[in-house]
């Protein structure tokens, strides 16, 4: 998930990998991996995928909330 939220921040795989200090190789593979697991075909549709999900969030639109405590009245 970190990836795909590093992946939504706009940063490129080379930009990732050196973030989290593994090889771009390794990211080219997590990227890969995520687009057959979710069958994304690229990085628009993998990050549409997060969202529908409840993986990612932007700017307040599709976030999970928890809910409402009950009032205690």
């Amino acid at each position: 998930m970190e990836i795909i939220e590093l992946v939504a921040e706009g940063l490129t795989n080379q930009e990732i990998a050196e973030k989290l200090t593994i090889s771009k190789r390794t990211v080219d593979n997590h990227v890969s991996n995520m687009f057959t697991k979710t069958g994304s075909k690229n990085r628009v549709a993998l990050l549409n995928w997060a969202m529908d999900h409840g993986k990612i969030c932007r700017d307040g639109f599709n976030c999970c909330t928890l809910p409402d405590s009950p009032d205690p009245d």
